[in-house]
């Protein structure tokens, strides 16, 4: 009985806080769906979806702990929520290579990490495909042409398209659940140039708008800073050439390109205090008007204009959403920055694209904005930001860059295996020109377009873009600028996570028992062991782990999916010094011999000509199929596995074994080959 009363009396200290908890399990029900390895059926869901409604009638019930009846409610409701979006957006996928032509509408243009002009069309025609089966949307690389048409235009050309492919190691980035979302069906490459069929006319017109906008901001200003004005202002980061992205990547300022938080609450605060100001100058207008409302009003309408303008992506639609609330706090005299407002953003996001969940995106936007929330909440409760008056804007900017980024960088560190060193020098030196210089440059920018006076504006953001750049430039050329950390285990990230949130939503001292899981989460970052051999799913590249590091079976090729093993890794060699780690072979072909067991790599069909002889223990890795009688590993037959993860205790683990078989995968069964595998691998374990 005391046990139940210090129970009770422990939830009642945290009444303030239940609704911060809503995103929390709703979000845990949604990642339980994610992470199943089969696909539940309707009865199943339709079950949970009854359950989920009669627990939530009884946690509404004036009974004494009816309210934690929320907890399986919700939990269950954003299990349901997850499986009804994905089978509502279902469209056709590809399931063969395609080689032909390709007719559609421009969606939308962008650029690849290699720099490639990239299209999205829509509305796709393919020849001897029926329109059951075509994909509802494909994009396609362009090779022959940096000259992009506008949104809206029909297309043609004759293009290779693939469907997505799968992670390029066992419970790496599964791109085809990417795609599934954004119903992408294929995705390809042509090398002849693209016609117009047909002009885009009134079609897809903020498309169109956002297009020309971009162009005329690099006219206007040429060179990498209208690229970088374009991604900022209206989304479009097709004119940020490689060298500036990976600058700004290495000094932690690539967050600057995505307009998101940062971007919307500069220029909505920015909007709020400007107009807001001008009303305060008429004392007729203070003193009879609701001033702050309508300043509030004002910012909304300005935030969604500019999410329209920026295309519209989950980054700014999740932006968008947290600027709303805040707003609609202030409309409604309540505190705007409070950790309920961040949690009912963070319901709207997820009821609107419970796939977010998983994005990098969206943990590390509400990462560094509930941990900003939280601290200050802490500071201002002890009598506000440390200092002298006068220094106290600076002591505030140093805390929020610290915060953000402590907040941040595990997620960044997990998603993109990488750590700037010097990153929070450069956000005290860029974001306060982005928020003072930038951001309200552009919005003067397109008042004084309306009597030609534009250029001013553009001047001025100039300036502030080229010291940004430059900044980043500097930063990134410093010594030790970034370092690389190999890819976290399976449950690494919710554990850090589940302690994260714990410190931060629950009230009370109680909350530092949050830090015991995420230093847990730590340590088993640590101390995780990389596979000692992958395999690719194309065959194209092996790769075995040495005392020197990953050795790769090829210096050129398959460069996207050595990148990605030597980053998971926390590997910084190019992928010509990680194939001279590779020792010895059968003469042109790389091969490892480990105890009873040989691995050897022939890629396309010359190379497999020269393996006269395979011994019973030999596993061969080719692009194409032979006919030597060698247990041989090609697309065809990685088809049913997808990728291959090999450890020396003789554990063989797949990309089919993690992914499980969802809507978006595509495996076929496994077949004598694989099974073979796995016996002589355990069989070389044991010697």
């Amino acid at each position: 009985m005391r046990l139940w009363t210090a129970f009770s009396e422990v939830l009642h200290t945290q009444r303030g806080s239940f609704f911060c908890w809503v995103p929390v399990f709703l979000g845990a029900g949604i990642a339980v769906y994610f992470h199943l390895k089969f696909e539940p059926g309707p009865a199943f869901v339709a079950g949970l979806a009854g359950a989920a409604l009669f627990l939530a009638a009884g946690a509404v019930q004036r009974l004494p702990m009816a309210f934690l009846l929320w907890i399986p409610a919700l939990i269950a409701g954003g299990f349901c929520l997850a499986s009804a979006r994905t089978h509502l957006i279902a469209a056709p996928v590809l399931d063969f290579r395609y080689y032909g032509p390709v007719e559609g509408r421009v969606a939308a243009v962008d650029r690849s990490s290699t720099g490639a002009l990239r299209l999205t069309l829509d509305q796709v025609r393919l020849d001897r495909v029926s329109p059951e089966k075509t994909p509802f949307r494909v994009r396609l690389s362009l090779k022959a042409q940096e000259n992009a048409p506008l949104p809206g235009t029909w297309v043609m050309t004759t293009a290779h398209l693939l469907p997505p492919q799968g992670p390029v190691e066992p419970g790496g980035f599964d791109f085809r659940r990417h795609a599934w979302f954004k119903r992408l069906g294929g995705l390809g490459y042509t090398r002849v140039p693209v016609l117009l069929m047909e002009t885009p006319g009134s079609a897809l017109p903020v498309a169109q708008l956002r297009r020309r906008m971009a162009e005329y901001l690099q006219q206007q200003l040429p060179g990498k800073t209208g690229g970088f004005a374009a991604a900022v202002t209206a989304g479009d980061r097709s004119g940020v050439g490689a060298e500036t992205l990976t600058a700004l990547r290495r000094s932690n300022l690539a967050h600057l390109l995505a307009i998101s938080g940062l971007h919307m609450g500069l220029l909505t605060g920015f909007v709020f205090a400007a107009l807001r100001t001008l009303m305060c100058l008429s004392p007729w207008i203070a003193l009879r008007w609701p001033i702050k409302k309508l300043a509030a009003a004002a910012a909304l309408v300005a935030g969604a204009g500019y999410l329209l303008l920026s295309g519209g992506n989950v980054a700014t639609e999740r932006a968008f959403v947290m600027v709303a609330v805040m707003f609609g706090a202030v409309l409604l005299n309540r505190r705007a920055i409070t950790l309920r407002a961040v949690a009912v953003a963070a319901v709207i996001v997820l009821l609107r694209r419970p796939e977010s969940l998983l994005s990098p995106g969206f943990q590390m936007s509400f990462a560094a904005t509930a941990a900003l929330v939280a601290v200050f909440a802490a500071l201002r409760d002890r009598g506000g930001v440390p200092g002298p008056r006068w220094l106290k804007p600076v002591s505030a900017l140093v805390i929020s860059s610290a915060v953000a980024g402590a907040a941040t960088a595990p997620f960044a560190a997990a998603h993109f295996n990488t750590i700037p060193h010097y990153g929070l020098v450069a956000n005290l030196l860029s974001v306060p020109v982005m928020g003072t210089v930038v951001i309200p440059a552009a919005v003067v920018t397109l008042c004084l377009s309306l009597f030609g006076l534009e250029w001013i504006g553009l001047t001025v953001m100039n300036w502030g873009m080229g010291w940004i750049l430059a900044v980043a430039e500097a930063v990134s050329g410093f010594e030790g600028a970034v370092s690389q950390v190999a890819a976290p285990g399976a449950g690494v990230m919710p554990l850090f996570a589940a302690g994260m949130i714990f410190a931060v939503v629950w009230q009370g001292r109680l909350r530092l028992g949050g830090l015991v899981p995420v230093t847990v989460a730590m340590w088993l970052w640590s101390t995780a062991e990389r596979p000692d051999i992958l395999i690719a799913d194309s065959g194209g590249l092996v790769g075995v782990m040495t005392s020197e590091g990953r050795a790769l079976s090829r210096a050129k090729g398959q460069g996207f999916t050595a990148r990605i093993w030597l980053e998971n890794d926390g590997d910084r060699s190019a992928q010509p010094v990680a194939a001279s780690r590779w020792v010895g072979g059968l003469g042109p072909l790389p091969a490892w011999e480990g105890q009873g067991f040989r691995l050897v790599h022939a890629p396309g069909k010359r190379k497999l000509q020269l393996l006269s002889t395979c011994k019973e223990e030999d596993v061969v890795v080719s692009t194409v199929p032979g006919d030597n009688h060698c247990l041989l590993l090609t697309p065809e037959v990685m088809r049913q596995t997808g990728s291959l993860a090999l450890t020396r205790g003789g554990k063989l683990v797949t990309a089919r074994d993690l992914a499980g078989e969802r809507p978006w995968t595509d495996w076929q069964p496994e077949g004598a080959g694989i099974r073979r595998l796995r016996q002589l691998w355990l069989q070389a374990a044991d010697q």
